[in-house]
């Protein structure tokens, strides 16, 4: 890569990606600089950063949306450039200006592709005028006083969505058009709660959908490339737990269509940076789901199969470069999956956990990658989103991966905080997830993958703590004289 116009790179984020975006800056040579609040004092990533600015706020999650600090520490920093990784202020078009207006560079889209995306509304009209299919729809504004007699006209499964809506927040499935009113009433008043936008739309839903995604790129010269699709049909409460690439079982035409899609609409955004657009798909045909303007959680199965780092990508893109990379240089290999490890009980309502960190002990071995930002004694607390970690494993077919998957999460220790871990298994080890028969609803329908044996998970926990304790400890390791005297002969 070319001198780039800044040397230091603000970090407006924490945990895993964090520490994932630290890994490329040092590759590139660049110096990280990270905001925590107290909390996170200890933590992997501001251990591993160059500069650390502490910030505060009324709870932890305000400190990280407080956009005034968050500026004032870039500067401190001598930052020339801020990436917001995902999820507090990464698609929040008032904070790329404010980063803009500072004069620093801001390592993702512009303010008005982010304000064009982030509305739902918008979005879709948008996406529709281009001539890109969308779900039949009844949008509210569009005439209030007849928004549930046109909804309903449209007849059963219906799903109301909030226009600001993110990670399902607010989403009302309704089976039942007499349930509609109902349902428009909690999703507004979830809407105004998470997003302080109660306005709505509803659309037809599909019965046991797929979720396939498509990452893209984009840069400031009109060059857009995809970097193919994205499985995201494991999920819990519209929430993705396991992701894959690329989508299993895709006719070649069916891939190339959803991938041309997705070029287009982010060529029609003028987009620049890494983005991602969301589909449902419904056999053979789909429809745009929504686009996100920022970095996804699960971009690390992308970049195993294409051998692409997005992160340094971005930060190319935010350069004012052109695309380093041609559609016909980006050339998939083998199939990589990812599992989200996190502080949650599956088998009691995905309940959050706590705890602190006693022992952690990640899989590794040729074709798994961990993204985490976890370490040893570091204190679990629901302070946050529950993601502990990434699992992240390539081999060369679907079957081997999701197999190597399976092992890298039985292999995996982390004692002192109730995880996932063992959930996660089960869906790689389920029959109907290795023959590829998913869906959206495909935990709802199988709810025994998240109840589990009680008995099982009971047991091993008690083995492994009866391990920690000193004397359990000591008797197993104890030899008696009689089998010492043999030294290390072995039969």
């Amino acid at each position: 890569m070319r001198e780039l116009p800044f040397d230091t790179v603000l970090i407006a984020n924490r945990g895993e990606i964090a520490v994932r975006i630290i890994k490329t800056l040092r590759k590139l040579g660049l110096r990280s600089a990270i905001v925590y609040h107290d909390i996170d004092a200890g933590t992997l990533a501001v251990s591993m950063a160059d500069a650390a600015i502490a910030i505060d706020g009324r709870t932890p999650i305000a400190a990280y949306l407080d956009i005034p600090q968050i500026i004032a520490a870039a500067r401190k920093a001598n930052a020339g450039a801020l990436h917001p990784g995902y999820g507090f202020l990464s698609e929040n078009a008032e904070f790329a200006r404010a980063v803009t207006s500072a004069g620093i560079t801001f390592i993702g889209p512009a303010p008005e592709s982010i304000e064009l995306m982030g509305d739902k509304i918008r979005a879709r009209n948008f996406v529709q005028r281009h001539g890109f299919p969308v779900a039949p729809c009844a949008i509210e504004e569009d005439d209030p006083t007849t928004f549930v007699r046109r909804a309903g006209a449209m007849g059963a499964p219906l799903v109301v969505k909030p226009s600001a809506a993110g990670g399902g927040k607010g989403m009302q499935i309704v089976r039942d058009t007499g349930a509609l009113e109902d349902a428009i009433a909690q999703a507004r008043s979830e809407a105004q709660r998470y997003f302080a936008d109660g306005r709505l739309y509803v659309e037809r839903y599909i019965e046991s959908p797929r979720h396939i995604e498509v990452q893209v790129l984009g840069d400031a010269f009109g060059n857009v490339t995809h970097l193919f699709e994205r499985e995201c049909s494991i999920q819990r409460r519209f929430q993705k737990v396991i992701e894959e690439a690329p989508a299993p079982g895709l006719s070649s035409e069916l891939r190339q269509r959803v991938c041309d899609a997705a070029v287009g609409i982010a060529r029609a955004a003028n987009y620049h940076s890494a983005g991602t657009v969301e589909f449902i798909l419904g056999g053979e045909e789909f429809h745009f789901l929504e686009m996100n303007t920022r970095l996804q959680v699960e971009h690390p199965v992308t970049e195993m199969i294409t051998g692409v780092d997005l992160v340094a990508e971005q930060i190319h893109i935010a350069a004012g470069r052109p695309l380093r990379l041609a559609q016909s240089d980006i050339v998939p290999n083998g199939h990589a999956i990812e599992a989200r490890l996190c502080a949650e009980a599956p088998e009691r309502g995905y309940a959050p956990t706590t705890g602190k960190v006693l022992v952690l002990d990640y899989p590794d071995g040729d074709g798994i990658r961990i993204d985490s930002g976890l370490s040893r004694g570091q204190k679990v607390t629901t302070a946050f989103d529950p993601l502990l970690a990434k699992i992240i494993v390539h081999s060369p077919s679907r079957i081997e991966t999701a197999q190597k998957a399976h092992r890298a999460m039985r292999d995996l220790v982390l004692l002192g905080c109730a995880t996932n871990a063992s959930f996660l298994a089960r869906i790689l080890a389920d029959d109907g997830f290795l023959h590829g028969h998913i869906h959206t609803g495909y935990l709802e329908e199988h709810p025994h993958i998240a109840a589990g044996d009680p008995r099982a998970d009971l047991s091993a926990f008690l083995v492994a703590g009866a391990l920690l304790t000193g004397p359990v400890r000591e008797s197993a390791d104890a030899v008696s004289d009689l089998h010492a005297a043999l030294g290390s002969w072995r039969n």
